[in-house]
């Protein structure tokens, strides 16, 4: 069950990078302009993430197994229409359509497992599944360019749809049909609105912000348009009947800190591999399929870091790993940030997704080791949640950063965006030692 469990995710998390190698292909086929192209990764991962809340309580009140199967099903239809898709809208929607499946079926499945296992098998199922997630996402480039060099793009979309159907028929073999643990209750369809409409605005503030400027007056209103969307959402929280979450879970040491460490730890990948991926595109000329195989250590290097974290977290604990991942990330992406070239993007993005996959086992290990069974699809869909919305303001922040290299021939921004993904490694380092509890994951 967890092998299926883990094919899956491997499946949601490879769809948020895969599109990376693309997206140049992509763009030249439909006439994208570099602000929609960004939306191609956004719309997914602001799907997914705005309605993991909804995906993780749906799973505590309707039963885990309902949900994963109906976004696995959602996921496939929707992957077969975006690789059909011939316009920006349809090629959009398609993603949005991903998104929402994705939403539905990671934190159920992520609920299976913290119900499954105990103690410090918990924690070697953690390290499992944060190495195929984050492996997945560095897979994600190096097949993204395997496929867009040879079928063509589209097979990027069409590839889930054989292995959905394969994972489908077992899943539903193998899940139990078990009892929800909470009392029924309504889902809070408008909260999961707010939430995602909030996301959504902070996130095309950031995406302009390399057009219109950071202090502009359009940059900072919809920036406050966001802060407002998010003060309604909290406020409905705490007087609604059925709230997606009680906003006091948030104030939990381990939930806070694990989500922290997950919104870092995703932001910081996906602006790697975007950024790497554009620099040996776009700068270096190469094509495609050499862009993805010059990815294979990075996808290595992120899943050898996770099971090492996975096997160390419940003797050491989870801070010492959570500082030294986010303090190896930062030495790594320092290396493309200060020296140029092919070979040095590549070691530096690989070291640095090594300390990035650690990340990923400490903040699962501690937002998700102390919750009780009714609380595991909230705190399974508040991690995943915090994961995708990592992942796009990463991809906002650093394509704004990189904006005129991403358009031009200059390799200044670029420079410019790894240096700033350096910075925020380095200073979460610090931030992880105050926040991460010090005690050890109780196994």
């Amino acid at each position: 069950m967890l092998a299926l469990l883990g094919v899956a995710q491997f499946m949601l998390i490879l769809d948020v990078t895969v599109v990376a190698i693309a997206l140049p292909h992509i763009g030249a086929d439909l006439g994208l302009a570099r602000d929609t192209l960004t939306w191609v990764v956004s719309a997914y991962t602001l799907m997914f993430g705005g309605f993991m809340l909804l995906g993780g309580r749906a799973a505590d009140l309707v039963g885990a197994r309902r949900v994963v199967l109906a976004g696995l099903v959602l996921f496939m239809v929707a992957s077969l229409v975006t690789g059909l898709a011939q316009s920006a809208p349809l090629l959009i929607g398609g993603r949005i359509a991903q998104g929402l499946g994705a939403a539905m079926l990671s934190p159920a499945a992520l609920s299976v497992v913290t119900r499954t296992f105990q103690g410090e098998e918990l924690n070697k199922a953690l390290g499992i599944w944060s190495a195929l997630g984050g492996g997945g996402a560095a897979v994600g480039v190096l097949l993204g360019g395997v496929l867009t060099g040879g079928p063509g793009w589209q097979w990027v979309f069409y590839l889930n749809v054989p292995i959905g159907v394969a994972v489908l028929v077992a899943l539903g073999r193998t899940l139990p049909a078990e009892p929800s643990t909470a009392p029924r209750a309504r889902l809070d369809v408008p909260g999961a609105l707010l939430v995602t409409a909030g996301t959504g605005t902070a996130i095309y503030a950031l995406i302009g912000a390399g057009d219109r400027g950071w202090a502009s007056a359009a940059t900072l209103g919809l920036l406050v348009a966001a802060a407002v969307l998010y003060a309604v959402f909290f406020v409905v929280q705490r007087t609604g009947r059925s709230p997606l979450m009680d906003p006091r879970i948030l104030t939990r040491r381990p939930v806070i800190s694990g989500v922290f460490l997950i919104l870092v730890a995703t932001a910081l990948m996906i602006s790697v591999f975007f950024l790497g991926s554009f620099y040996l595109q776009h700068y270096e000329g190469f094509g495609a399929l050499h862009t993805g195989l010059l990815f294979l250590p990075v996808a290595v290097a992120t899943i050898i870091g996770a099971q090492v974290a996975g096997r160390l977290v419940g003797e050491v604990g989870a801070r010492p790993i959570a500082v030294a991942s986010m303090l190896i990330a930062a030495a790594g992406i320092a290396i493309p940030a200060f020296l140029q070239g092919p070979a040095l993007v590549v070691v530096g993005v690989s070291v640095g997704a090594a300390g990035i996959g650690a990340a990923f086992v400490a903040a699962s290990t501690t937002a998700l080791s102390q919750v009780a069974p009714h609380e595991a699809g909230l705190a399974s869909g508040l991690l995943s949640t915090f994961h995708e919305f990592g992942a796009s303001l990463g991809v906002a922040v650093v394509s704004s950063i990189a904006a005129a290299s991403i358009a031009g021939s200059t390799d200044a921004g670029f420079a410019h965006g790894f240096t700033f993904a350096a910075v925020t490694a380095a200073v979460s380092a610090v931030l992880a030692f105050v926040l991460v509890p010090a005690r050890k994951v109780l196994a």
